[in-house]
């Protein structure tokens, strides 16, 4: 994870220091700025992101070997990186991620994208007359673009675009961008199943199993202080799970891993959390909030979150003091379970559904990733200058999951349906019952900010204002989000940036 800013055009090099200057966090470690006759590009790293490379002898933007004159920035996690680098000679060292990219532009120009099914991306390429750039199918990775006075600008967020220019767009995930500034689609979320489908249960779970443990090993080293974010919900409690014993084995039987638990007062993710925490013995830690807390760093967070959507905003609440607190602690790289709702159907809205209908209404919420829910886990962590990674985005298990029956995702039994059955069932025989078949939380939920932020903003602001404000802007959908809605206002304004803004399907 890491920050990037190029302007292409006729840029103007105060404007590019201008805007690198509000997104130093994601990067305080190695930063850089080169100017390349019509581009200017400018990238940042934390420590977590590039390890192995150190300030004083590696440079950034980074240029590849036989083509000096193109430059790559780049925002990205691969999970098949050592694979890819051995297929095409990258060898090991500092950026082979961004070396592997700028060797496969060279080679396969766009069709490169096509290599890249196992990573999430938001990247810049150009040799300064041309420009290449491309965002992830999901959107996991964020990225902006806006014009201004004949120079196209790329960024990670919104925040430094509108510096220079109020003609803000979101980059569309799963597309990429020529230097006209045309976008063109690569690739998209499937209509229907594939037509083969798993049909071996014992066989799913295994593999279930292996492709998440594989996941997990290939996105993770130890190699910083790392940390495991848990919510004692299922899909946290397996990425602590395996993490744990992973950390083990390279750092040895005694060592024991970090995991944080936020709750506002006793609530049933710490109560959870803390089972979790003894089934595997990690060096826990909690935080325990109020709504003072809460409401005092709200600003803070639609500002870093750039949403005003009040169930992103209340889960990234309790993220982004989650977060501060593990920073504080030391820590530089967190572990995350997101994804897992998105891939086994963990939304209990989904069950309103009937079974026939249960892929395409998958595929409706994939399609929020790119401007809601990844924001969360991109912003919340990036604001304080860590690295997150989330091993359940995984391009293999995307596609593995995809192929599992519908009526496994959600399985009906006794009058009810479970969510995400059969990811419960591929580790239940690993975690505690009251873990693998507690009822599925958003974490907003979990933690308790869902319950104390609504009915708080229910009693102190003002019916006629929201009746005002909606009459201008009728997307505002409650007395929450409107106080919301009013601090993103604030920051960005009330023209294009509110296009960039996802809305979640429910209040």
């Amino acid at each position: 994870m890491s920050g990037l800013i190029v302007a292409f055009g006729r840029p103007d090099s105060l404007k590019i220091e201008e805007m690198f200057d509000k997104i130093r966090y994601r990067g305080p470690y190695l930063s850089g700025i080169t100017i390349n006759n019509r581009a200017i590009m400018a990238q940042n790293y934390l420590r977590a992101d590039r390890p192995e490379a150190h300030p004083e002898n590696d440079p950034v933007p980074v240029t590849g070997s036989g083509d000096e004159k193109s430059y790559i920035c780049y925002d990205g996690q691969m999970g098949n990186i050592n694979d890819l680098c051995n297929t095409h000679g990258i060898t090991h060292g500092p950026f082979k991620e961004e070396r592997l990219m700028l060797h496969l532009f060279q080679k396969y120009g766009p069709n490169m994208l096509s290599y890249l099914d196992d990573a999430v991306f938001a990247f810049v390429i150009s040799d300064g007359e041309n420009l290449f750039a491309a965002r992830d199918l999901l959107g996991i990775k964020t990225l902006f673009y806006g014009y201004k006075d004949g120079t196209l600008y790329l960024t990670s967020e919104l925040k430094s675009l509108i510096t220079v220019t109020d003609n803000v767009y979101e980059f569309p995930s799963g597309h990429y961008m020529d230097s006209s500034g045309n976008l063109t689609r690569y690739a998209e979320l499937p209509k229907v199943p594939p037509d083969e489908l798993h049909t071996d249960l014992d066989q799913m779970l295994e593999d279930i199993r292996n492709i998440i443990q594989r996941s997990l090993r290939s996105r993770v080293d130890f190699s910083v202080p790392t940390a495991g974010l848990l919510s004692g919900g299922m899909d946290s409690s397996v990425i602590n799970l395996l993490a744990s014993d992973f950390y083990q084995e390279a750092s040895g039987n005694n060592a024991r891993l970090k995991t944080f638990a936020l709750g506002v007062g006793e609530s049933e993710d710490i109560q959870n959390a803390r089972l979790l925490a003894r089934h595997i013995n990690s060096d826990h830690h909690e935080l325990i909030v109020d709504l003072n807390d809460i409401l005092e760093v709200l600003p803070e967070v639609i500002y870093y979150l750039e949403s005003f959507d009040p169930s992103l905003v209340r889960s990234s609440v309790s993220n982004y003091l989650i977060s501060k607190y593990a920073k504080d602690q030391g820590v530089e790289l967190l572990l995350s379970g997101e994804g897992g709702d998105e891939i086994f159907c963990g939304y209990l809205y989904l069950k309103e559904f009937p079974v026939e209908e249960l892929f395409r209404r998958q595929m409706e919420c994939i399609e929020f990733l790119h401007n809601n829910a990844s924001l969360r886990l991109d912003r919340m962590n990036h604001c304080n200058s860590l690295r997150v990674v989330a091993p359940l985005i995984s391009g293999e298990l995307f596609r593995y999951a995809l192929a599992i029956p519908s009526e496994y995702k959600q399985k009906p039994e006794e009058g009810q349906k479970i969510e995400k059955w059969i990811f419960r069932k591929a580790f239940e025989h690993m975690l505690p019952d009251t873990i693998v078949w507690r009822l599925k939380q958003e974490f907003s939920q979990g933690s308790g900010s869902a319950d104390v932020l609504p009915s708080y903003f229910e009693e102190t602001v003002d019916e006629q204002a929201l009746k005002a404000a909606q009459a201008d802007h009728p997307i505002i959908r409650s007395k929450e989000e409107l106080f919301y809605f009013n601090i993103f206002k604030e920051h960005f304004g009330s023209g294009r940036a509110i296009d960039t803004v996802g809305q979640w399907i429910r209040l």
